[in-house]
């Protein structure tokens, strides 16, 4: 089954041919690559082929300096069928012969440039290979994290997780020189992984004939490679109800340590190994699984591509042709928790919410944030829990948590201790790195707690400095926070004591919506008629469905779709509306300190770009300025300037949207006197 040891060179240059064939460009960037600071150089053969690269095309110099190949792994199975089957079942054995091929390649194309004298080649040169999308991919070769078993023992297999800790960055012996003191023979001997990277000499002379059991070490033949542990988490959306997420540790050496960090994304491949348990006093020892990686490939930048196919485009277009603005609008916000009878302003400021804004660098270089944040503050069965879920499903990535259960170092990154090391493990708002943050029971958490997602919140960063790890973490993600207010919510009071929330942490919010229950008898007949129909009527709405309520993964395809597709730009007359709204917030006599300052305005900016892009437009109108203003109106309890809201508990569906905007627009500008008439907008459409 296995090569004999005579066939062994001779594959290392078969293989070296099928490198210098597919790879010369890369070899030849390696081998020009003079950067005296680079001490590994990767040599990827990837799986997935981009989308912007084709077979004839990756075989021309790259711009891009890390010599990474974009060829597929079946080149190799088709060249060699026999070795990569090989590769798969002993890796230990067989990944070695690809590094060597890499030498023997690099020779190749020296004597090919003819400058074999001026340039020498990279000994540090690591084939890299990825079997994810290749016909090796299987459950047998990419399980989950918690169905590894011991099948996988010592084969090549892809992990996909989440990194949830992070240690430093050690130098490991990784090979010795022995000499026999009695004939002489010098020998390698390498740490064994099993034994925690212990180094055991041989009992005897691995020399044939002779039986001695005495060696010495060779000075300065010791060779280190840079080490780094960390630990990968199953995805907890991928999971099943009750499921508890796995954990695997990973080994990364050589030129993927620090590649990754906490709360990213990653697929792995690697070899499936085992270590002992550290030694405890009456303590069973035991073997714990781990993986060496050879390769590591970051799938955060992938996210918004999840389940968006090409025709996703031409589908969402012919909607909008079929339906004036903002009858579409509304038909897409009822997909929103339709289990939820009325409260258009919350589904409409969810939306909102999960679209966000532009991210973009002001003149002094300083990043202002796009992704939105938004707090339910609300008497208890006004529906807040269910938006969170609803919302953490709308999203690629998401973590759920309560402020009951929720400490500092829980929601940001705590410290802890690993063998002796000191590690960072990777918090709920670290995890949620480009997804959604959802805190239930906001109120139920310290104040202390609550003062350190302040940093998290703005500049969308985690500063850390614990244990002798200082460092700093992206937190690029949405803060979706429900509370119960403090007693009986006293409109005649600010937020900030309703709520017992800080005034800084409350103006980090871009929406804060108040669910009142005024106990109104009339909304209190609407929504138990709903209810009672919806229980008396669900087997015939299943079948009589319309096709055009928007579904679950409709709705998380078109929020995927706007946020990559669009990048919307205000318009002279929505800076105007904006402006103006800002000024008399400012100037009124009841308003909030705590809620009134520029962050307002900023957040003014991102609800307006996150309307244009649910709009599915490039510009943002007047329309989506007054769409923003009158979301934070309804934040605005103890000050509106527009007092046409009402409560937002008892907001509904209008059977007609666009007339009644006419009207608001038209009230709206009559307050602000430099705001045009919208009324010519929806003649257009």
């Amino acid at each position: 089954m296995f090569l004999s040891e005579e066939d062994e060179s001779a594959a290392a240059q078969k293989l070296a041919g099928f490198l210098f064939d597919s790879y010369a460009d890369d070899i030849h960037r390696i081998l020009l690559d003079d950067d005296p600071s680079k001490l590994h150089f990767p040599l990827v053969i990837e799986c997935v082929l981009p989308i912007s690269s084709s077979r004839s095309r990756s075989r021309s110099p790259s711009p891009n300096p890390n010599p990474i190949s974009t060829r597929r792994f079946a080149e190799l199975m088709e060249f060699d069928p026999k070795f990569a089957g090989k590769l798969y079942l002993d890796p230990h054995k067989y990944l070695p012969f690809l590094k060597d091929a890499a030498q023997w390649a690099q020779d190749k194309v020296l004597k090919k440039l003819g400058n074999s004298k001026t340039t020498e080649t990279k000994k540090s040169v690591h084939v890299r290979i990825d079997v994810t999308g290749s016909p090796l991919e299987s459950p047998e070769v990419s399980p989950s994290i918690g169905k590894v078993r011991v099948k996988h023992m010592r084969k090549l297999i892809a992990l996909k997780g989440t990194v949830i800790r992070s240690g430093g960055v050690k130098m490991i012996e990784y090979e010795r020189c022995y000499i026999c003191r009695k004939c002489k023979h010098s020998f390698e001997v390498y740490p064994e992984l099993e034994a925690r990277n212990c180094i055991n000499l041989p009992p005897l002379c691995p020399k044939g004939g002779c039986t001695s059991a005495s060696f010495q070490f060779v000075e300065g033949s010791t060779i280190c490679h840079d080490y780094q542990e960390i630990k990968i988490q199953e995805n907890v959306q991928l999971l099943g109800i009750g499921s508890i997420p796995r954990s695997m540790p990973v080994i990364l050496m050589d030129d993927l340590v620090d590649s990754i960090k906490a709360g990213d994304d990653v697929i792995i491949t690697g070899i499936l190994s085992a270590k002992w348990s550290p030694d405890i006093k009456d303590v069973r020892s035991n073997l714990d699984p781990m993986l060496l990686a050879n390769y590591v490939r970051r799938t955060n930048e992938l996210k918004a591509d999840v389940d968006i196919p090409a025709e996703t485009g031409d589908e969402f277009e012919c909607f909008w042709e079929d339906h004036a603005p903002l009858q579409g609008r509304n038909l897409i916000l009822k997909g929103i928790c339709p289990q939820i009878y009325g409260l258009f302003t919350v589904k409409l400021a969810v939306a909102l919410t999960l679209i966000g804004g532009v991210q973009h660098i002001d003149a002094s270089g300083t990043k202002i944030r796009g992704e939105s944040h938004m707090l339910l503050v609300g008497d208890p069965g006004t529906g807040k829990s269910q938006f969170l879920k609803f919302a953490a499903k709308l999203s690629n990535r998401s973590v759920i948590t309560t402020g009951l259960g929720s400490t500092s170092a829980g929601l940001t990154v705590t410290a802890v201790k690993d063998g002796g090391e000191w590690m960072l493990e990777a918090g709920a708002l670290v995890l949620a790195d480009g997804g959604l943050c959802c805190i239930d029971e906001f109120d139920s958490m310290r104040e202390h707690d609550r003062t350190t997602i302040h940093e998290a919140m703005e500049q969308q960063t985690i500063s850390i400095a614990k244990a002798g790890l200082v460092t700093t973490l992206s937190t690029k993600t949405t803060v979706f926070g429900a509370t119960n207010p403090k007693g009986q919510y006293d409109p005649d009071e600010s937020l900030s004591v309703n709520t017992t929330l800080s005034g800084p942490l409350l103006s980090r919010f871009d929406t804060v919506l108040v669910l009142l229950d005024t106990q109104n008898t009339d909304w209190d007949e609407i929504v138990s008629s709903h209810i009672l129909k919806e229980n008396l009527d669900e087997k015939k709405d299943k079948t009589n469905a319309s096709g055009k309520e928007w579904t679950l993964p409709k709705l998380r395809r078109y929020i995927n779709y706007v946020r990559r597709q669009f990048k919307p730009v205000l318009t002279k007359e929505a800076e105007r509306a904006i402006s103006s709204y800002y000024q008399l917030q400012r100037k009124s006599g009841t308003h909030n300190a705590a809620r009134t300052t520029v962050r307002m305005l900023e957040s003014l900016i991102r609800l307006a770009q996150a309307h244009a892009r649910l709009m599915f437009r490039n510009e943002v109108r007047q329309l989506d300025a007054i769409a923003a203003i009158l979301c934070m109106e309804s934040s605005m309890t103890t000050s509106p300037i527009v007092d046409i809201v009402g409560n937002a508990l008892h907001s509904n569906f209008t059977d007609d949207p666009d007339e009644e905007c006419i009207l608001t627009c038209d009230f709206v500008a009559y307050l602000f006197k430099n705001i045009k008439d919208l009324s010519h907008f929806f003649s257009k459409n």
